[in-house]
This record gives C-alpha cells, sequence and structure tokens, in this order.
C-alpha cells in the first residue's frame, strides 16, 4: 500500500508523468504512469438531446465547406481543435449553436469562400438574398 518515488519524468510529450516507484518492506520496483483525466465534453443539440462531442464532424464540415480552396488540411485539424478547447473551457456541455458560430468565426479569417458555404447551411440559406446579405456582412467586417 505504501511505496516511496525513486524517479519522475514527463513522458509522451508532457502528458503523462512517468514514475519509478520501489517498495519499503521488499524493495520490489515497478513504474507507474499519470495521465490527467479529461471530463467528457457534451454536444447539446437544438431538440434538447445530448451526445459526446466529436472533433471529426468539425473537420468533416469544414472540409466540405473547404473543398477546391487552398485549405490545407492541417489547418482544417487545427480549427478543429481550436474549437474543441474554446467548447472545453465554457465548461462540460456546449450547445450545437455555439459551436458553428465558433466555426464561423474562425471560417472568416481563413477562407472566404468556405465560410459563405458552411454559414449556408448553418444559417439554412433559403435564396440568393441569404448570400448576398452574409456577403455584404463579410464585406463590412473586412473594413
Amino acid at each position: 500500500m505504501d511505496t516511496k518515488v525513486i524517479d519522475s519524468r514527463d513522458a509522451e510529450e508532457g502528458s503523462t508523468i512517468r514514475r519509478r516507484r520501489a517498495c519499503p518492506s521488499c524493495q520490489f520496483r515497478f513504474t507507474t504512469y499519470e495521465r490527467l483525466e479529461e471530463s467528457p465534453l457534451a454536444v447539446v443539440k437544438s431538440s434538447g438531446r445530448k451526445e459526446p462531442f466529436d472533433q471529426s464532424k468539425i473537420v468533416a464540415g469544414v472540409a466540405a465547406a473547404c473543398k477546391g480552396r487552398p485549405v490545407p488540411g492541417d489547418q482544417i485539424a487545427r480549427l478543429a481543435v481550436e474549437i474543441e478547447d474554446r467548447a472545453r473551457l465554457r465548461g462540460g456541455e456546449v450547445s450545437t449553436q455555439q459551436i458553428g458560430h465558433d466555426v464561423l468565426d474562425r471560417l472568416r479569417d481563413l477562407d472566404d469562400v468556405a465560410y459563405l458555404r458552411f454559414a449556408s447551411v448553418y444559417k439554412d440559406f433559403g435564396d440568393a438574398s441569404d448570400f448576398q446579405r452574409e456577403l455584404g456582412l463579410l464585406k463590412k467586417q473586412r473594413r
């Protein structure tokens, strides 16, 4: 039950602590690994239903918006990580509306066409006037 720590080191790029231990009574030595346990992040859908956060859904949605655009895959992956980080800072639950808003904020700086494509789905554009209105807002924010 009682052990002595002989040595401690970071492992796995700092995400884990490796500890070398010894039993004081029999001197048996062994290694333990301590990892930070992440709390689950839930997404609250517009229906009120909750489901686990899935970063791959953000990557897929943004990749679809960026299809044919000069946006590297690593930037899309980085965007998804930043969205997850923002969501975790807000607490254990985040709404789909907040996620969509955060994605639009990041896409605005990344690529105008991808922004408009994503906005057309997220904001459920009904006709061309919706595109014109959103393009006007985008141009206003650029000034």
